[in-house]
C-alpha cells in the first residue's frame, strides 16, 4: 500500500494525487492538518531523511520563523517543530512498502507503477 503524507491544499500534493490517479494507483492520504504528524511519525521519517531534507526552507512556513529557531535547529527541535507546523515539512512524501520518496519526480514515481 502506498501513504502519501502531505497537506491537501499544497499544489505539489495535489499535482501528485492527480498523477497517482492518471496511473490507476491506489494510496492512503494522510493529511497532516487532519489527522495530525505525531513526533512518533516524524521519526519513522527521520530514518530515511535527515532533518534538514525534510524542512522545507523555500516555504512560507520557515521564512516566518525567527533567526534564531533558523539557526539553533537540530534534530530534537526539528522535531517538535514539523510536529508543531507540519506545513514545514517538504511535500510530497511517499512511503511504498519499505520505500520512501521525497519530493514530486515522475521518473522516481513510475517505479510504483507495477
Amino acid at each position: 500500500m502506498i501513504t502519501l503524507y502531505g497537506i491537501r491544499n499544497c499544489d505539489t500534493i495535489k499535482k501528485t494525487r492527480k498523477w497517482f490517479s492518471d496511473h490507476d494507483l491506489d494510496y492512503q492520504f494522510h493529511d497532516y492538518k487532519k489527522s495530525g504528524c505525531s513526533p512518533e511519525l516524524i521519526k519513522q521519517f527521520l530514518k530515511n531523511f535527515s532533518y534538514q531534507e525534510l524542512i522545507n526552507t523555500r516555504g512560507t512556513t520557515w521564512r516566518k520563523l525567527t533567526e534564531s529557531v533558523k539557526t539553533s535547529l537540530n534534530e530534537n527541535s526539528a522535531i517538535k517543530l514539523m510536529s508543531e507546523q507540519p506545513s514545514i515539512i517538504k511535500r510530497p512524501l511517499i512511503k511504498e512498502e519499505s520505500n520512501w520518496f521525497l519530493g514530486f519526480d515522475e521518473n522516481r514515481l513510475s517505479h510504483l507503477i507495477r
